[in-house]
């Protein structure tokens, strides 16, 4: 626990973290605890006419005064200016915070577009096969447009999943990843839509495996883990009943639990038998699976899950494309909830691509109502992320407010400025 006293505000001095106990709206700073960084700060805490604060010991780089010293009680004016700052740029943030929620809810509009545009095309796919390919080549077409006319991409962290609707948030999770990454590879148009539309129909042969046996949560009989295994070429019967479907993107059906070393499913194929995207979808495929088991007890955090694949899977998947994942998510995926060199906690909620050290942070603050919490910029507020934390290692009061996905969901927008 974290040792907090209160003390009167003439013994502040620079290095304390404070927390203030007035309501967010009633001060000029953009948090209620943080570090004092600047005497002025400490005047301005003066000027609020309060005579206490509360000092955390442990987060803090030097202890509060001992003595009291005595101040004057004449309004320093020479804070004006400096208020005045500190006002605007919490006004400015609490703009953009606002913007930035409108951006994410247009991105979850769009989202909730296409799982709804996957479900039925996956529905339509026994009676009306050739629709079913035409709908899906067209939402293909549709995100690779939006992909390759964007160059400032923010990655977003999506809203739960229904139980029910696992396979659809699967499989178009892996779609957008996998094409994102093709598009930071440096992909042709054609191979970017072909890798979107084998990864949206890689589990489609899940349908035709009995729901007893995919949702068994004891350990699998031989005969039941065989017909599992035999879901990639069910797959690809139920995409040939549309002799429309794309030849190239066939290989990520059929081959995305292959391993290069031979040890994968169904028909053991290595590195040679194996095409880049099949191998990129693998990649994929593994991650999102690592994040969302069968059994949702022994579910990995992104960042974990992003360890345990560079680790574990040498010689097994494409390092290449493993290095190209971590890369896009940046070393602290949307989702993971991050303890920050302030001492605050909070969850990652999106990625810029192009400046993926500094994503971007809700962070919990108990005084700040929930709608309203600061989602901030790393970069701009000069903070860093000390550690990721698994979401049962913080404190329960926190769990609900960050509210942490059990199912981590991705889907792209464009950055917001201002």
């Amino acid at each position: 626990m974290n040792k907090s006293c209160k003390v009167h505000v003439n013994q502040l001095q620079v290095g304390n973290f404070v927390r203030l106990p007035v309501a967010w709206k009633d001060h000029p700073f953009l948090f209620n605890s943080f570090r004092l960084k600047q005497d002025a700060q400490i005047q301005l805490i003066k000027s609020l006419g309060i005579e206490h604060v509360f000092v955390d010991l442990d987060r803090s780089d030097v202890p509060p005064l001992t003595e009291t010293p005595s101040s004057s009680n004449k309004p320093d004016t020479s804070l004006a200016p400096l208020r005045e700052t500190l006002d605007k740029q919490k006004q400015d943030q609490i703009e953009k915070l606002k913007k930035m929620r409108r951006d994410l809810g247009k991105t979850e509009q769009e989202f909730d577009r296409s799982l709804a545009k996957m479900r039925s095309l996956i529905s339509k796919l026994r009676s009306r096969p050739l629709n079913a390919i035409q709908d899906a080549e067209a939402l293909i077409q549709d995100i690779t447009s939006q992909l390759l006319e964007s160059d400032n991409l923010v990655l977003h962290l999506m809203g739960d999943a229904k139980n029910d609707d696992s396979i659809y948030y699967h499989s178009l999770n892996v779609a957008v990843l996998c094409m994102l990454i093709g598009k930071e590879l440096g992909w042709e148009r054609a191979d970017i839509e072909a890798l979107g539309m084998g990864a949206l129909f890689h589990d489609v042969g899940k349908l035709k495996v009995p729901a007893q046996i995919l949702k068994k949560q004891a350990p699998l009989t031989t005969p039941e883990q065989n017909f599992i295994n035999q879901h990639p070429a069910f797959g690809a019967e139920l995409v040939r009943l549309a002799d429309t479907f794309p030849e190239r993107a066939l290989p990520i059906i059929t081959n995305h639990h292959e391993f290069l070393d031979g040890t994968g499913y169904p028909k053991g194929l290595k590195k040679g038998d194996l095409c880049q995207l099949s191998q990129l979808a693998a990649v994929v495929n593994e991650y999102d699976k690592l994040c969302h088991p069968d059994n949702m007890t022994k579910a990995k955090t992104p960042y974990a899950a992003l360890g345990y694949l560079f680790k574990h899977y040498k010689g097994k998947l494409n390092n290449e494309f493993i290095g190209q994942l971590i890369r896009m998510l940046g070393i602290y995926p949307p989702g993971s909830v991050v303890e920050l060199n302030s001492g605050q906690f909070g969850m990652v909620m999106g990625v810029n691509i192009s400046k993926l050290l500094f994503p971007r942070i809700m962070v919990y603050d108990a005084l700040v109502p929930k709608d309203q919490a600061p989602i901030i910029d790393l970069e701009a507020e000069g903070l860093s992320i000390v550690r990721c934390l698994p979401p049962a290692a913080i404190p329960e009061k926190i769990f609900k407010y960050l509210n942490p996905r059990e199912r981590v969901t991705y889907f792209f927008g464009q950055d917001s400025k201002g």
